[in-house]
């Protein structure tokens, strides 16, 4: 007993020293610093987005101020010639009815596709078990379908001999749709494409809804139906504001979605007939195809590409003051 109090009396009062850390293994300070592998790790996805995104796009941009042809494409010397395709390109009567159809197209889908999506995903949250997954299956499988796949079906179904639509309003009466031919009126042949585009892009938008639906809060919706409000303030006052920034990614991505959409329209139509279903993206191709204009048809993509970021920079804009309303 003796021998122990002797050894706690020797340790001096105060305050302990504190120990110095270890250093953490392998010689990695705790900064997370580990030298040049989380670098080199990521070097090939890094290289790899740069060369298939990065230069095809500065590739363009040097194109669109060059005077470059098929004789151009062949020689690979092009001369340059500064903003004069651009003025070429913004002084064609043409190319500015095709902006205006672009915009409207864009409008047009991008309204169906947010309106469905959301009555879609509403209707799916209030579902059964079973019913539910049959809808996200379906979902999921129409989303799947290649677009290629879905423009042909979508073909073959307005087929003015062979199409079921037409067999369909024939059998129901309507004889004059009887060999109708779709794709030789504008308007028809716009409103099909409009379907098309619709149906392929109303599951992804579903689906999301429907993920930022499940986050709502029940007790919310419960105060607000006690307060009297009904389905409709509701859908307004409470579930809206709390699914706004999924709202709004993806009323963006749709934006982009039906911006660019290029596959579905040179299947089924090339942009015809006339200029009926011509939209930016395709005039750059015809642009390109057709003469060899490939300068002509590169200004024509940076112009597409410049008046898509300024839509979403507007939007944005007006979202973040919005937020800095509240």
């Amino acid at each position: 007993m003796s021998a122990v109090r002797e050894h706690t009396a020797s340790r001096p009062a105060g305050p302990r020293p504190d120990r110095t850390p270890l250093p953490p293994a392998g010689g990695r300070d705790s900064g997370g610093r580990g030298g040049p592998w989380p670098y080199l790790l990521v070097a090939p996805a890094v290289l790899g987005m740069l060369y298939l995104l990065v230069y095809p796009l500065a590739r363009a941009v040097l194109i669109s101020f060059q005077d470059f042809r098929l004789r151009e494409l062949i020689s690979g010397d092009a001369r340059f010639v500064g903003f004069a395709n651009y003025r070429t390109l913004l002084t064609d009567p043409r190319f500015w009815s095709v902006v205006r159809r672009t915009f409207l197209f864009m409008a047009v889908n991008v309204v169906l596709i947010m309106a469905i999506a959301l009555l879609v995903a509403l209707m799916t949250q209030r579902l059964g078990r079973l019913w539910r997954t049959v809808v996200l299956s379906s979902l999921v499988l129409a989303w799947a379908m290649p677009v290629v796949a879905a423009t042909t079906v979508f073909q073959w179904l307005f087929h003015s001999e062979f199409g079921v639509v037409n067999w369909s309003l024939t059998a129901l009466g309507f004889d004059s749709f009887e060999r109708y031919p779709w794709f030789a009126h504008g308007s028809a042949a716009f409103a099909i494409l409009v379907t098309l585009v619709v149906w392929q892009s109303v599951p992804f938008a579903a689906i999301t809804l429907y993920s930022a639906l499940t986050t709502v809060p029940a007790e919310l919706q419960e105060a607000a139906r006690i307060d009297g409000a009904g389905a409709l303030r509701t859908l307004r006052s409470v579930t809206l504001p709390m699914i706004r920034p999924i709202v709004t990614l993806v009323l963006c991505l749709e934006v982009i979605w039906t911006f660019k959409a290029f596959v579905q329209i040179w299947v089924m139509t090339k942009g015809g007939p006339g200029d009926a279903t011509t939209i930016l993206p395709v005039y750059a191709v015809q642009t390109a195809l057709s003469s060899q204009r490939y300068d002509l048809g590169s200004a024509a993509s940076m112009v597409t590409v410049v008046l898509m970021s300024g839509v979403l920079v507007l939007y944005f804009r007006q979202m973040f003051r919005q937020e800095n309303e509240l």
